[in-house]
């Protein structure tokens, strides 16, 4: 079969030009800015879904942690919560309304410490809860009466707000709802530094003293500790309980992982 000299010079010019579309393109989509996931908590209860950042994550499982080591109510941390949300967002800053700084915008000119400890999570919220404890009836007050009597802020009233969602983190964070915290963070290329687990015990013991896993639910307050504070030490997989968290995106939560879980379960597996 032969062909007229311009169906040929057609044909050239069509597969010119899808080369140099397919080089256009190829290039356009190397110059094209990637897209960089940020890292991300979610708490998932059967009370609510709550999305947090991993700090908002590491703050609430502090807050945890140090109620559990004084042995205080979930109705203390409760009031915690909903007094972390509503003076710093559950972010330990370092401004605030005159010389209040911290998770509870403690101020130094009020007796709560030095700026350095307030400045310091579990050393805030130690103080916080032992004026909490102070409080008459604390468990039976209206939340926002409580967290007042705490706080003597100008705003009393606009801690209320915040219980519901303060229920949810509660649920997850002390260990009542097991697997409720899924947190993901970006890993770089180059292979990620051997977790830092001895100076992570350290401060996973500043905070709630004994690491000792007595009950299921202490166990599943550590394993939401140690998910939340996965990038600041570098881990990648937590399992306890017979389901295991993985630093992956795709993955929406905890995953049975082929192990029975056995009540009271006396260790967290990390790497």
């Amino acid at each position: 079969m032969r062909f007229s000299r311009g169906v040929i010079t057609i044909a050239v010019i069509v597969v010119v030009l899808a080369v140099a579309v397919s080089v256009g393109l190829y290039h356009l989509l190397k110059r094209a800015p990637v897209v960089v996931r940020e890292a991300y908590c979610v708490v998932d209860t059967p009370v609510g879904v709550r999305e947090l950042d991993p700090e908002q994550a590491r703050i609430s499982a502090t807050i945890a942690a140090v109620a559990a080591r004084r042995k205080l109510p979930e109705r203390a941390v409760v009031i915690a919560y909903a007094t972390a949300l509503q003076e710093s967002k559950l972010r330990n800053v370092d401004y605030g309304d005159r010389d209040s700084v911290g998770v509870f915008q403690q101020r130094e000119s009020q007796g709560w410490g030095t700026k350095k400890q307030i400045m310091d999570p579990v050393y805030a919220t130690n103080r916080f809860f032992a004026a909490l404890v102070k409080v008459k009836n604390y468990r039976k007050l209206p939340l926002a009466e409580a967290a007042q009597a705490v706080q003597r802020s100008a705003g009393g009233y606009a801690y209320a707000p915040h219980e519901e969602e303060a229920k949810i983190l509660a649920a997850a964070f002390t260990g009542k709802v097991p697997r409720a915290l899924h947190c993901w963070y970006p890993q770089t290329r180059t292979p990620a530094p051997a977790p830092r687990t001895r100076e992570a015990r350290k401060q996973l013991a500043r905070a709630l003293g004994s690491t000792a896993i007595t009950t299921e639910k202490r166990g599943w307050l550590v394993a939401s500790w140690w998910v939340a504070h996965a990038e600041m030490y570098g881990l990648t997989r937590v399992g306890y309980g017979g389901a295991t968290w993985s630093n992956d995106y795709e993955t929406e939560g905890w995953e049975a992982d082929g192990k029975p879980g056995k009540p009271g379960a006396r260790r967290v597996e990390l790497s």
